[in-house]
């Protein structure tokens, strides 16, 4: 199998088939949804996973926004996050240090705690690796999930496309983005690790008439629009000429060639809503920059642009992949 994520018809084939079934998971696992919810009552108990394999630098403060980032795409407040931390062979004890304190610093800007996890030196990774693993809790009734989006629904994005692919290879690769962009877009596209929290994107989202809500990870925008038609059997038109890219992510992934909206884009949040006007005033007042970027219909997924209409068809791999193959190159070959 190729990197990136296994394709939907091998977890409809190999895995789901698999996974149990107990009557109190009120939400199980299917393509598109990133997180289950568990009946505790009046309470629910969301709770999710996710690895991060694809950036050397800034590795904690990532993890623990990429795994909060799913629970806020469902309305629920984040408690507890567990971490395994992969350390490949060779590491300094530095390395795990500043992970760490990056991972403990973001944890309490977030209001979460690092309950435990996993911590090992593993042979045969070529960088350290960190799965987080991220409980949430909710009130029953007042959540929402991925699969919520209806016919007529508006598409609705928070931000900006590939803030974090743009921030990875920014920072993975700084002396060579600085040698052609300069150090002041370099600056500015590592400032976007900033903004890579959709807590306050879901919270706001959630009260303005979210009806369903995904956030952007791996395989970008396109990926998400289609994950979350997906998870809704619904299907979605998405207008790419009115998606917000900014300047920093155009040079970066110009430079490398590669596709901004199909870059990893934690930060980026898609919010299923029957009042667009309503949720993106309430966001923007908020702080939080958001547009309509597109519309659920009954069937069909569709890239939009002007008069033209083409299938959506997400990339079988994250840009970012793409990105980093050529760059190690270009630095292996000196240029």
């Amino acid at each position: 199998m190729r990197v990136g994520k296994v394709p939907p018809e091998l977890l409809e084939r190999l895995v789901y088939p698999h996974l149990g079934r107990r009557p109190d998971v009120l939400v199980r696992a299917r393509v598109g949804e990133d997180c289950a919810v568990v009946d505790f009552g009046d309470w629910v108990c969301v709770l999710t996973t996710d690895p991060i394999t694809g950036a050397s630098r800034h590795l904690g403060r990532i993890a623990v926004y990429v795994a909060t980032n799913d629970l806020a795409a469902t309305g629920a407040e984040p408690v507890a996050l567990l971490m395994d931390v992969l350390l490949r062979e060779g590491a300094e004890e530095e390395e795990l240090r500043e992970l760490m304190e990056q991972a403990g610093r973001a944890a309490a800007e977030l209001g979460v705690e690092i309950v435990g996890g996993h911590t090992e030196v593993t042979a045969g990774l070529p960088r350290t690796l960190v799965v987080t693993t991220a409980v949430g809790r909710a009130r029953k009734g007042a959540f929402v999930t991925s699969s919520g989006a209806r016919p007529g629904d508006f598409l609705v994005l928070t931000k900006a496309a590939g803030l974090e692919g743009t921030a990875i290879l920014a920072s993975d690769f700084e002396a060579y983005f600085r040698r052609y962009l300069g150090a002041d877009v370099v600056q500015r596209a590592q400032a976007f690790l900033e903004e890579i929290s959709v807590l306050r994107d879901g919270r706001v989202a959630v009260r303005a008439g979210a009806r369903a809500m995904h956030d952007a990870t791996e395989g970008g925008v396109l990926a998400a629009a289609v994950e979350m038609a997906t998870a809704s059997g619904v299907g979605v038109e998405l207008y790419v000429d009115r998606v917000p890219v900014r300047a920093e992510t155009e040079a970066v992934c110009s430079l490398v060639d590669v596709d901004p909206l199909g870059l990893v884009s934690s930060g980026t949040l898609l919010v299923a809503t029957p009042v667009p006007d309503r949720t993106v005033a309430a966001l923007q007042e908020a702080g939080v920059p958001a547009a309509v970027v597109g519309k659920f219909v009954e069937r069909g997924n569709w890239k939009v642009l002007g008069c033209r209409r083409e299938p959506l068809e997400p990339y079988p791999v994250d840009e970012l992949w793409r990105a980093l193959e050529r760059l190690e190159r270009k630095t292996q070959e000196g240029r």
